[in-house]
């Protein structure tokens, strides 16, 4: 689907305008819209935009890195979108050139639809108000990162308060705690490419009429810098919950070694009378004795409660 609206040298809008009556109006500068488009309608990149071939070719081939390239005196942008729930990653591509703006993106686009919206109700418009169409695009874009990168960081405060409180959610925890890194991780391959675009964005002179809408893109570069910082506080967070827990369960396992070496050590003895009366030799004094089998028993019984007092008395318990 192509869909199509022009800003006129009278500050009106012209929308539903028709391809082919595109440049017979005069018009300030106008925004095509490629949703869901069809191959017949992925062709008029070339055939009546005539975009470079290298940017339509990244159009077709999903899914690239967020980057901008530079075509003559248009600009290729490719933009990443992210669902909060999935952080599946969608691209949207933008191309900016003298007096209009073309995105193109392969499923519905739902900030792109809040963008096209909301430009015909904003008053920092004039003829290079593409460029504002254009933030407004990328704006609305970054600005569903924060959700997702919000949800995460509550997980990880959550998790943060309830460390140990229960040894039987400990696997579960840690399941929890790479799960959340690697949703970091798919967030921080969107949002620092996003960053460094943004970056070349503000420092570039070759894309026409940018300098009036310069604090616009810094705003976005602003929030893109906090976005980084938040994502890389989470994931030092989750590296220290995770050495927590690691250190909380080697800690457990020393404690349960220890118990079991201080029973083992207190059987020893035990173990040895028991071998040594259980040998089948015929001429032992011990075995003819009448009280021998309680006198054994009764001597066992004085080694094991002694090597427990003397042990518990060490601290070997604690």
């Amino acid at each position: 689907m192509i869909r199509i609206k022009g800003y006129t040298k009278e500050k009106t809008w012209l929308n539903d305008i028709a391809l082919d009556d595109l440049k017979k109006l005069d018009l300030d500068w106008y925004w095509v819209d490629f949703s869901e488009p069809e191959a017949s309608e992925t062709k008029l990149l070339d055939t009546y935009f005539h975009f470079h071939p290298l940017a339509i070719e990244d159009c077709c081939h999903l899914l690239q890195r967020p980057k901008l390239d530079h075509y003559d005196d248009t600009h290729f942008f490719v933009l990443h979108s992210i669902d909060p729930g999935s952080l599946q990653v969608e691209e949207v591509n933008l191309f900016l050139g003298p007096r209009f703006i073309v995105t193109y993106h392969v499923k519905s686009s739902t900030e792109i639809n809040d963008a096209w919206n909301k430009i015909s109700n904003a008053s920092k418009l004039g003829k290079d108000g593409y460029m504002f169409a254009a933030y407004m695009v990328i704006d609305q874009l970054v600005d569903q990162y924060f959700p997702a990168v919000q949800e995460l960081e509550e997980q990880v405060l959550d998790m943060e308060i309830g460390t140990g409180s229960s040894e039987s959610s400990n696997q579960m925890t840690m399941d929890e705690i790479f799960n959340i890194r690697s949703r970091l991780l798919r967030l921080r391959k969107t949002i620092l490419p996003m960053r460094d675009l943004l970056y070349r964005t503000l420092n570039t002179e070759r894309i026409e009429g940018l300098s009036g809408y310069l604090a616009f893109y810094r705003d976005i570069y602003d929030h893109l810098l906090k976005l980084t910082e938040m994502t890389d506080a989470s994931r030092e967070m989750t590296s220290d919950l995770r050495d927590s827990f690691m250190s909380y369960n080697s800690n457990r396992m020393n404690a349960i070694m220890k118990t079991l070496t201080v029973i083992t050590t207190i059987f020893m003895p035990l173990t040895f009378l028991a071998g040594i009366y259980g040998m089948n030799f015929e001429h032992m004094p011990e075995l003819s004795w009448y009280w021998g089998y309680f006198g054994i028993l009764g001597f066992m019984v004085i080694v094991g409660v002694s090597m427990y007092v003397w042990f518990r008395r060490k601290g070997w318990f604690n």
